[in-house]
């Protein structure tokens, strides 16, 4: 069955795609949940509209985070913590706590999701971190722990 998308679907497509599924899946599973309709003359026009708006949305999120991304290119932030013998920190510094940072110090609001940090910072010194800003754009921060 020809259907088009109204939302993204993981492992099928994005909205606005026009595809071809399984009949029952589609009957059973994608239009039910109002995440595809069945392709006509009209939905497949509406789809091309569809998908005009997200690659404009699209565009438009990769331009400001591009901003974004020459904005924290090349700084650094601090981040203090209170730490013990031999530079270990009593807790850790964590995706939500350079978020903060980075606003207080540079005025640059990013969502705590987008900072990748496979584990909590728990040491004092300085820490590459990088930011995913856009599926197309990421930014490299450095995060110096320091000492209250």
């Amino acid at each position: 069955m020809r259907i088009v998308l109204r939302e993204d679907v993981e492992h099928l497509g994005t909205k606005g795609d026009v595809v071809d599924v399984a009949d029952g899946y589609a009957r059973n599973f994608l239009v039910p949940r109002g995440l595809a309709m069945r392709a006509s003359k009209g939905t497949i026009a509406q789809a091309a509209a569809m998908r005009r708006n997200r690659e404009a949305r699209d565009r438009r999120e990769r331009e400001a985070a591009t901003a974004v991304a020459a904005q924290l290119r090349d700084k650094r932030v601090e981040v203090r913590a209170r730490a013990g013998e031999g530079g270990r920190l009593f807790g850790s510094v964590t995706a939500a706590d350079i978020a903060d940072v980075v606003r207080d110090q540079l005025g640059v609001e990013i969502d705590r999701r987008r900072v990748q940090l496979d584990e909590p910072l728990k040491e004092l010194g300085d820490h590459e971190v990088g930011v995913r800003l856009h599926t197309d754009v990421d930014a490299v921060l450095t995060v110096a722990v320091v000492a209250q």
